[in-house]
């Protein structure tokens, strides 16, 4: 079994100097929920993407850069998720990975109307049945870390809506079986979060926010956690 993780993005480089990169943190929060060879593609050199099908399974991390830039990179990855959406290969997008499969399958991405969202937040599930395979195991409520400007503002044709909170409306949707995406940080423990913050914390005043509390309500969320493991028990799973 073999994993591609695309790599959108560098972690904030005060956390990423203590706590390395998004990879690493994928990987232990991961668990024994994958037990296949792990790969990491920089989707934003010039190096030839993988195939569609050159992977048992994809996910594409967090990035601070905006779908809404359309660099080329953006562009040539955009194509790849249509592809690996074609061809039904799990597929797990996490904050800008999120926002890049809602651009690349037809919905659309802007800054979010309510402004930012960071810090340690409750995601309302929403009450589908039966519900998504990624959100096995959880209430009807559970707390995930967010930090994001961006939002999938339009959902793609036929992506179904799993979970919201106060400021994102579409926190986590799913395209068929095989696309799950989340708009939060499953792979940001407590003290990850709580870096974010404080390299986060001048603009977040700025915009009228309040660092202190943001920091004293940032936690581990083993819940919002879950669902990576979730979707790697699922891509693991034997398909015809």
């Amino acid at each position: 079994m073999k994993l591609i993780v695309l790599r959108a993005g560098d972690a904030a480089a005060p956390v990423a100097a203590r706590r390395g990169q998004f990879l690493s943190w994928i990987q232990r929060e991961a668990g024994d929920a994958w037990a296949g060879d792990w790969h990491e593609h920089d989707v934003r050199t010039d190096a030839p993407l993988p195939g569609a099908r050159d992977a048992d399974a994809f996910i594409m991390t967090g990035s601070s850069s905006s779908v809404t830039e359309r660099a080329p990179w953006m562009l040539r990855s955009e194509e790849l998720i249509r592809a690996i959406a074609a061809a039904k290969t799990p597929f797990f997008g996490i904050c800008f990975g999120h926002q890049m499969v809602g651009q690349a399958l037809g919905g659309r991405v802007a800054k979010n109307p309510r402004g930012r969202e960071i810090g340690t937040v409750d995601v309302r599930v929403l009450s589908h049945l039966p519900r998504d395979l990624i959100l096995e195991g959880l209430g009807d409520r559970f707390r995930a870390n967010h930090t994001h400007v961006d939002s999938v503002v339009d959902l793609p044709p036929g992506a179904q809506r799993l979970a919201e909170t106060d400021l994102e409306p579409n926190a986590a949707f799913s395209i068929g079986t095989s696309v799950k995406c989340v708009q939060f940080h499953p792979e940001l423990d407590g003290d990850s979060m709580r870096g974010y913050i404080e390299a986060r914390s001048a603009i977040i005043a700025g915009e009228g926010g309040d660092p202190a509390w943001l920091l004293a309500r940032a936690t581990d969320a083993p819940e919002g956690a879950s669902t990576l493991r979730s979707f790697l028990r699922f891509a693991a799973r034997p398909r015809p």
